[in-house]
């Protein structure tokens, strides 16, 4: 015999209607009374206040096709109306006659193409509703045997003429096909593979792309359906010009140095998101939006519509927190978008604690191609110890150039320091260049679970101290911290820290440029700055630093995704050599709140060293 093959048009379209009426029986009114169900899959009778019901319906199917028929089915719907509404018992008739088939039409779309229908209308032996049961033996779905994806236009042409790219985008297309071979034939599987096809050809830059044919046909006797699709691409939309709409204050020209293209380039949805991100990465604007018009008679050199709502020129933040490596604090900070009503921001943040007294400044241009921005900036700083006060003034003159993965800042510095204890008071005075580089690959940049993020400096320079030589001075740093989950519910995090100060002989490195280890972020358990060489029983900075963390965590319960626990144990120290670097250890168990502002950290650590418990945590509120 041979395979009897038809295609699944109008399925979709006849369970829609099936849903909607009773093949013009107008006594379906839904609003009459509520729906019930049992665990049996029948319509709850209940009665209302014009009689009991009509009828109880019982359908012997699988639970997720159960529900299906009971929610569109006629005749289960039958079982909300009471016998105040006069139903005939011709009409009950003809709904178990059209019963058979309607359920069939229903059960294709779901990929059952020969189930067995069988509709009992059971008597009655006692006085109430009679009982209408429906068994359904779905029988085996129907699965895609085989999928056919071409297309026709351009992008064929291309294709055809060796455009590595054209294939490339058919490849892709392909591949990421929702419906493939293997995989259940549902009407909505189908019609969801269909729309995300012609969104991904269209994101490609084919933005008029259209479906010049689809089919799918279905082989009963084999329960296999071969899918056809024939995409029409339409033309290659191309860059343009770029219309900006919005501007107040910032130039049109910072707009357009921002687009990460030339005119002509193919424009494909990465291309519009990768300008909108730079644009709101600017901090320049408030919201951002990036479109091109669609019209395929002008692919050839597409307008790109840029629209933008600028932010304030100037912002005042202030602010207020608490941590234990420094104490209470308070901050005040200034951001101003135009200086001089040039392209050029500035910012200022003043700090106030009883640990630490910063001020932070500078001015830089705004971002131009390649999002580099020249930069002048300068700080003072002041931190308190147990044991001494280190006080520094620096000045940078340098360059940035930031992607949403990666920053590159080169910068040559000059900068003060002056360390002072009970017993001696001491300066130093350097000159550097410096690179720092920054790579972040994270799920995630507020609350990260997978990825990693790699912090790279090097500095060479020339220092001169009051109890030291002038000679030269080099300056290695990284940091690596790792994410990953670890099974269902279990995440890990793990860091390690290493750095180096290269001296030459007699030569004492700037202060700010040495290292120390201790506190929240570095070696738990231990106080701020803590952990570093003793010299007549007073700490002071090393030339070298190795500090390393590794921590679990996971939610309390599935209740409360937001708050976690965690376990860690911490290691590290900064030493003037790494022969006599002997690290301090320190372990215990946190608690964390991923909020949306970022995670808050609450964490219990045991010193070995100092054999005590100590508290660290971090709290920052901005208004």
């Amino acid at each position: 015999m041979r395979p009897r093959a038809r295609p699944a048009f109008g399925n979709a379209v006849a369970a829609l209607s099936l849903a909607l009426a009773l093949g013009g029986c107008a006594l379906l009114d839904a609003a009459k009374t509520g729906v019930g169900r049992n665990a049996a899959g029948a319509a709850a009778p209940t009665a209302g206040p014009e009689g009991p019901p009509v009828v109880r319906v019982e359908i012997d199917a699988p639970p997720a096709l159960r529900a299906l028929l009971q929610r569109h089915l006629e005749l289960s719907r039958l079982a909300q109306l009471t016998r105040g509404d006069a139903v005939t018992d011709t009409e009950l008739q003809r709904l178990l006659d059209v019963t058979p088939a309607r359920t069939r039409e229903l059960l294709r779309t779901e990929g059952y193409f020969r189930p067995t229908v069988r509709v009992e209308r059971l008597a009655n032996a006692a006085p109430g509703p009679e009982t209408v049961r429906i068994h359904v033996d779905p029988g085996p779905p129907v699965r895609v045997r085989r999928v056919t994806l071409e297309a026709q236009g351009e992008l064929e042409e291309a294709r055809l003429a060796g455009d590595t790219a054209a294939a490339r985008v058919l490849d892709e297309l392909r591949h990421a096909w929702t419906l493939p071979e293997g995989s259940v034939f549902r009407d909505e599987a189908w019609r969801d593979a269909k729309t995300a096809a012609l969104a991904r050809l269209r994101g490609a830059g084919y933005a008029s792309a259209s479906w010049a044919g689809t089919a799918a046909e279905i082989d009963d006797e084999e329960d296999a359906a071969h899918l056809f699709a024939v995409a029409e691409s339409g033309p290659l939309f191309r860059s343009g010009r770029i219309q900006v709409q919005g501007l107040q204050q910032q130039d049109l020209e910072t707009v357009l140095a921002l687009a990460p293209f030339a005119r002509g380039t193919p424009v494909t949805e990465a291309l519009l998101l990768d300008y909108q991100d730079r644009l709101q990465r600017a901090g320049l604007f408030e919201s951002v939006s990036v479109t091109l018009d669609p019209d395929p008679a002008l692919a050839a050199a597409t307008p790109l519509l840029v629209q933008l709502r600028e932010q304030p020129l100037q912002v005042y933040t202030v602010g207020v927190g608490i941590s234990a490596n420094t104490g209470p604090r308070a901050s005040l900070e200034h951001a101003y978008r135009r200086v001089f009503g040039r392209a050029v921001s500035s910012s200022n943040l003043f700090e106030l604690g009883r640990v630490r007294q910063t001020w932070n400044g500078e001015v830089s241009t705004h971002p131009g191609e390649g999002f580099r921005r020249w930069l002048l900036g300068g700080s003072v700083e002041r931190l308190v110890s147990s044991t001494d006060v280190v006080t520094s003034q620096r000045l940078r003159l340098g360059r940035s150039q930031d992607s949403s993965r990666e920053e590159r800042l080169l910068f040559a510095e000059i900068e003060r320091g002056v360390r002072s204890t009970d017993y001696t008071n001491t300066w130093t005075i350097a000159v550097s260049g410096n690179v720092h580089l920054n790579w972040r690959r994270l799920d995630s940049a507020l609350l990260p679970t997978e990825g990693y993020t790699l912090s790279l400096q090097g500095g060479l320079g020339r220092s001169h101290g009051s109890a030291s030589r002038s000679g030269p001075f080099a300056r290695a740093y990284l940091r690596l911290t790792g994410y990953q989950p670890l099974g269902q519910s279990w995440y890990g995090q793990a860091r390690v820290e290493l750095g180096q100060v290269f001296l030459g002989n007699g030569v004492v490195g700037p202060e700010s440029q040495l290292f120390r280890a201790g506190g929240d972020d570095s070696v738990r358990g231990y106080g701020y700055r803590t952990l570093g060489p003793l010299s007549a029983g007073i700490v002071g900075s090393g030339a070298v630093l190795a500090t390393g963390s590794i921590e679990l965590a996971r939610p309390f319960t599935a209740r409360m995704p937001s708050l976690w626990g965690a376990v860690f144990v911490d290691a590290g120290r900064a030493a003037n050599d790494f022969a006599d670097l002997d690290p301090a250890l320190g372990y215990g168990v946190g608690l964390r709140w991923r909020s949306p502002v970022g995670p808050l950290r609450l964490d219990l650590a045991y010193g070995q060293e100092l054999r005590r418990l100590r508290l660290h945590f971090s709290v920052a509120i901005a208004f």
